[in-house]
């Protein structure tokens, strides 16, 4: 059976995009895919049976977004690193030699 743990939107000590900011679904986007990378430099790539994905959540206020583990029961190591990610999840990007994201939009060339 896959199910999945929400790991959160950025490291837990560091601010986040928040809903009703300015480009919010892009820079949201952007700040979960790069927070999957940092939970990669910190708990390894996924095993087979599981992957980091961004997911889109229904709130008052829109959609959020978020990082979530998903895993297959039938994998045991996916199972142990979905835990592992909850837990050992960087709480700063720093903890994983990143920086924060950078949000600027790139201008195409003419």
């Amino acid at each position: 059976m896959r199910d999945g743990l929400d790991i959160g939107p950025a490291p837990a000590e560091e601010t986040c995009v928040a809903v009703g900011d300015p480009d919010y679904a892009r820079r949201a986007k952007i700040e979960c895919l790069h927070f999957i990378e940092a939970i990669k430099k910190a708990c390894g790539e996924p095993p087979l049976g599981a992957d980091l994905r961004v997911k889109s959540n229904p709130h008052d206020f829109g959609s959020y977004y978020s990082v979530v583990c998903y895993f297959d029961e039938q994998f045991p190591d996916s199972v142990q690193y979905a835990y592992k990610c909850e837990a050992h999840a960087p709480t700063t990007w720093e903890a994983v030699g990143m920086q924060p994201p950078n949000f600027k939009s790139r201008k195409s060339r003419g």
